[in-house]
């Protein structure tokens, strides 16, 4: 399998880092849902959060290089088969993802910051509180945060069911692409 992507085929560093976004997304929202029912008194209480937080951020870094490779290395040719509307929609889902998890992770680390602490990321390195002056900064954020997470675990599950659809009814190599397998 080549690293770049071709006309036919996502590479595998498009395809590492997509899966990557996907497993990080649903354990973020995982850990986060359960995260949020713990007592002070749980062993997990700190460490549950820090954790969120270290891999939130990790997933932030690992985002802004996926965009940097999108203009690196575009993605395969859209499919002969798919119309203008398919193709629109593919757009607009792509850019809602993209945007949603930027949204997603920069209210989480305005969350974070709000009382002016940096960040530890699993103790390797800090990253600093740089906005704090944001009146109730921590509620709105989090309530912010809280939906879209929501919003963006439901809009993720719908760009799994599409990619299912293209496999199985429509029987085109939507989902091989991902796979690096669309010309096998």
């Amino acid at each position: 399998m080549q690293w770049r992507n071709s006309s036919t085929n996502y590479g595998l560093v498009s395809i590492t880092m997509h899966w990557l976004v996907a497993v990080a997304v649903v354990g973020l929202f995982a850990l986060g849902y359960w995260m949020v029912g713990l007592t002070y008194y749980s062993s997990w209480y700190r460490t549950a959060p820090d954790i969120h937080k270290s891999i939130g951020l990790l997933l932030l870094a690992l985002m802004i290089l996926r965009v940097t490779w999108r203009f690196l290395s575009s993605g395969p040719a859209p499919l002969a088969s798919h119309g203008r509307w398919t193709r629109l929609a593919t757009k607009a889902g792509h850019g809602v993802l993209y945007l949603g998890l930027f949204a997603v992770m920069i209210s989480g680390y305005l969350i974070s910051t709000a009382d002016g602490r940096s960040i530890s990321v699993f103790g390797w390195f800090e990253v600093p509180a740089l906005i704090t002056s944001i009146p109730d900064q921590e509620d709105i954020a989090g309530l912010i945060h809280e939906y879209l997470a929501w919003g963006l675990v439901i809009f993720s599950g719908l760009h799994a069911l599409a990619a299912l659809k293209h496999h199985f009814i429509d029987r085109d190599p939507t989902l091989k692409r991902m796979f690096g397998r669309a010309d096998a």
